[in-house]
């Protein structure tokens, strides 16, 4: 694998795949490996989810589809089309809003999905890969252009593929401290651990 543009500097150890993820805005323009797309999927199959619902759907798109490709590329708002479309593949998330079950609302359905996408990424870093999500997506035309069924509701897009040499913008990559977002007794208040 080769080594990654930007790897975190943690403060704690953390595992290489979670270090070495970024999302970036400049992929090279090539496919991507059936068996690598499919080892993402299969970590995004075995997240854990409440009441084991796998609220998830996913809509993927490689770019050598042509016709595919282009109608993909126009379910993105205009400024994620310029560099996304130099991606390996592109995935539509889709969440379904309440229980096969009972039909009730699944509050934490979204939930559910970020966890998905989370073993997704980890596993794509692993090889080689890197994805970049995107809440900027048009999500009428998602609905059209896949028939998008009724309780299911579109969430993010996920360019996938193989990161390019170069990034636009080389700044380190930075997190908010654990004091900042860790508390204990009341909210706003940081959990002595993280001192």
């Amino acid at each position: 694998m080769p080594t990654p543009i930007k790897t975190a500097q943690p403060d704690y150890p953390i595992l290489d795949c979670i270090a070495q993820r970024y999302s970036p805005y400049n992929f090279e323009p090539r496919p991507i490996e059936h068996d690598h797309l499919l080892r993402c999927l299969e970590a995004a199959r075995w997240a854990a989810s409440s009441f084991n619902e796998q609220p998830w759907r996913f809509v993927l798109v490689t770019r050598d589809h042509t016709d595919a490709w282009s109608a993909a590329l126009a379910c993105l708002m205009q400024a994620n089309q310029t560099w996304a479309q130099n991606a390996g593949a592109l995935i539509f998330t889709l969440a379904r809003n309440t229980f096969t079950r009972n039909d009730k609302p699944n509050r934490v359905a979204i939930h559910d999905i970020g966890l998905a996408i989370g073993n997704f990424c980890a596993q794509a870093t692993a090889l080689g890969l890197h994805a970049h999500q995107m809440a900027g997506i048009e999500i009428e035309t998602i609905r059209q252009t896949y028939a998008v069924s009724a309780g299911f509701e579109p969430v993010t897009a996920i360019a996938l593929g193989y990161a390019g040499d170069t990034e636009p913008d080389d700044k380190p990559r930075s997190r908010n401290a654990l004091s900042e977002w860790v508390f204990a007794d009341r909210f706003g208040q940081a959990h002595p651990i993280t001192s």
